[in-house]
């Protein structure tokens, strides 16, 4: 029964892990980078700009109001999209690999 259960487990554990649009690899080949290591939910615009450098594009955000900056991460001729959003306040409200759009 023990082995069974620990079995389902797995399964379930696999599976979901298959729900979500962000690679877990996409995360250990450019958890170095400084827009993944070092942005914080909160910061500013100039803060991130600071640690990114400028955005590729700059896009508005029509549900919240804010904006959204996508960026190209580059790690050994690896290329990976990668946005951060802001809400009206010019603070970061989220980030991820994906692009804005």
């Amino acid at each position: 029964m023990y082995k069974h259960s620990l079995a389902v487990l797995a399964v379930a554990a696999a599976v979901s892990g298959c729900s979500t649009f962000e690679s877990p690899a996409d995360y250990l080949t450019f958890r170095n980078e400084p827009l993944v290591k070092q942005v914080d939910h909160g910061m500013t615009q100039e803060q991130v700009r600071t640690l990114g450098g400028p955005p590729s594009s700059d896009v508005r955000n029509s549900v919240t109001g804010g904006t959204c900056n996508n960026y190209v991460l580059n790690v050994d001729g690896l290329e990976q999209p990668y946005y951060v959003d802001f809400d009206v306040n010019g603070r970061v409200d989220s980030k991820g690999f994906m692009t804005c759009e």
